[in-house]
């Protein structure tokens, strides 16, 4: 595949990157409002690491275990984790760590926030644990299997809940309640709620996606994948679902009423001969930037067939992207402990082909 990159046939980070590395599996990435992006370890550290290279990097102790998962709580100024140990901390840029949930021994994965209701829900198990903005529970709701995908809608107003035998979803802070289910067979794993509330899409064990129009029910299967789907998140404007899982991010179409039904999708970024293990679509610009299993990083534009080089790749796959809210700022993570982040201010894009 061919692919644009900086002058001197670089990378785009061996221009504008800032590299570290800290010896542990990058979990989850988030830019904190500080110029600075907080990086979950496998070691149980939560790590502050500025984007400026003369910054110095702080370690917050979150869990006496693994960190299994982390993102942007609904507290400015922190951060909600989930580890092995049985906790969900909330973990402040000033290094601050106050528990929310300690069930000993239990995994805390998934974990998902509802900016607009203050509501925070954790996953331990079979059961989904409701919290409040002053992290009082506010409700609990049980399933028949292990829950492995949490997302709550755009209005922060429902709760899916993504476990065997299909999604279920329940209404924030109503106990008790029967949640509606929409089903389908198999293991169902990490699961998106689109922005308009029309569609849920849960990734599957069997190397495919399913989703469901909620006016009707109606279900749609996405197949095709070479692995199993571990990574997939919509694009600015909620037209399309970027999904790993194959050599190449595969951009499924939802705009129209049908969504991606009858239709097929847009396969960015292939050739490289490596599966895609995560995907993060830019906050404002319809590009994708996609990590790889062998460590590359590449920037996919939808409407641009040559992709940007980002990262040549080193010290395992890519396990964690995220971007700044403004978009100006990138950062990779992957599993050997590298840290990457770059600020974007002065890239620009290679000019769309006119010829």
């Amino acid at each position: 595949m061919t692919m644009v990159a900086e002058r001197n046939g670089g990378a785009l980070f061996d221009s504008v990157g800032v590299v570290r590395s800290f010896g542990a599996h990058v979990v989850a990435l988030v830019f904190t409002g500080d110029d600075a992006v907080a990086a979950a370890l496998g070691d149980g550290h939560v790590v502050f690491a500025p984007t400026a290279s003369d910054g110095t990097p702080r370690r917050v102790r979150a869990h006496d275990g693994v960190c299994l998962t982390m993102r942007s709580d609904i507290e400015p100024g922190r951060l909600l984790s989930g580890g092995d140990d049985g906790r969900l901390a909330s973990v402040g840029v000033d290094g601050s760590v106050r528990d929310l949930v300690a069930v000993p021994g239990a995994w805390v994965d998934p974990i998902a926030t509802a900016p607009a209701t203050h509501l925070r829900a954790a996953a331990i198990g079979r059961s989904v644990i409701l919290l409040g903005s002053d992290g009082s529970r506010l409700a609990t709701f049980e399933h028949d299997h292990t829950v492995a995908g949490l997302t709550f809608d755009p209005k922060g107003r429902r709760l899916a809940a993504s476990s065997y035998g299909g999604t279920f979803l329940w209404w924030a802070n109503v106990e008790p309640q029967t949640p509606k289910r929409l089903r389908w067979p198999g293991s169902h794993l990490e699961t998106v709620w689109s922005p308009d509330g029309r569609f849920v899409v849960s990734a599957m064990q069997e190397n495919a996606l399913h989703g469901w129009r909620l006016a009707d029910r109606a279900d749609m299967r996405m197949a095709g994948y070479s692995v199993k789907v571990r990574s997939m998140a919509w694009l600015s404007k909620g037209r399309y679902l970027a999904t790993g899982g194959s050599e190449g991010v595969v951009c499924w179409p939802f705009h129209g009423k049908d969504g991606p039904m009858g239709k097929s999708p847009l396969d960015l970024g292939w050739g490289l001969d490596a599966l895609v293990t995560v995907v993060a679509p830019h906050p404002c610009h319809d590009l994708v930037a996609a990590g790889y299993e062998d460590g590359t990083t590449i920037l996919a534009f939808l409407d641009r067939a040559i992709p940007v080089l980002v990262h040549r790749g080193g010290e395992g796959a890519v396990s964690a992207l995220a971007w700044s809210d403004d978009g100006r700022r990138f950062a990779i993570g992957t599993e050997g402990g590298l840290l990457a982040v770059a600020r974007l201010e002065d890239w620009r894009a290679p000019r769309r082909r006119t010829d």
